[in-house]
């Protein structure tokens, strides 16, 4: 990886050179899937009429485990995301527990649940969600609107998933992001790829809101097969 900036200065510290790609070329899409393949994560977000709240990023896929034989399970592939590299925080050994992409939330507001929300997309999930959550309580967007916002993810940190690929500087924008914004972060030193105006690899973000008054507002994302369901 190339080194970091500066946050006291705000300097970039720009050597690419430092941080080619590893073996695997381009990253993987999220999950771990390729484009053709099924995207096997899903997303759940419940509140029920208590007011209790259920947050839930299922994601075991059968994309590269094999199915037992006479039991139905897949052996969890989730070893994937360790690394091979002895020095690695993440190297696979006895015992250890890989960092694992899938990332349920639920955020509170004075002591009460302000609202359960999370995606599937591989590493894309923490940064989708915290668009949509700043879309919500920064900018003020109902959640629907929030979630259909143009989104954009940065590809400069090393993939989760195996062989680890990296794309220093990369940044992947929907195209209803406007052109000149675009342009004013390639001008900034990003390597603005452009996604189509409705990307499923910019993740599939859930959510429920909860107001003072106990009111729920379900949002939904377009990109991927969603639905809300109030009774």
């Amino acid at each position: 990886m190339p080194p970091a900036g500066d946050p006291d200065r705000l300097d970039a510290v720009r050597h690419l050179e430092a941080a080619l790609p590893l073996a695997g070329g381009s990253h993987p899409s999220p999950g771990g899937t390729t484009a053709t393949e099924t995207l096997d994560t899903s997303y759940v977000a419940v509140v029920d009429e208590a007011g209790n709240g259920f947050s839930a990023t299922p994601s075991d896929p059968n994309v590269d485990s094999p199915v037992v034989t006479g039991v139905g399970c897949v052996v969890s592939p989730r070893g994937s995301q360790g690394w091979l590299d002895p020095e690695h925080p993440s190297v696979v050994a006895p015992g250890k527990r890989p960092r694992l992409t899938p990332a349920p939330a639920m955020a509170f507001t004075g002591g009460r649940l302000f609202m359960p929300f999370g995606t599937p997309g591989g590493d894309v999930q923490q940064q989708a969600m915290l668009q949509v959550f700043l879309n919500i309580t920064v900018f003020g967007m109902d959640p629907q609107p929030a979630i259909e916002a143009p989104r954009v993810a940065s590809r400069s940190h090393p993939d989760s998933f195996w062989p680890h690929s990296i794309a220093p500087g990369k940044v992947e924008a929907e195209r209803r992001i406007p052109r000149e914004t675009r342009d004013a972060l390639a001008a900034l030193g990003h390597a603005v790829a452009e996604w189509p105006e409705w990307e499923w690899r910019a993740g599939a973000v859930c959510a429920v809101k909860v107001g003072p008054d106990a009111t729920r507002w379900a949002g939904v994302d377009p990109r991927r097969g969603c639905h809300a369901i109030a009774r």
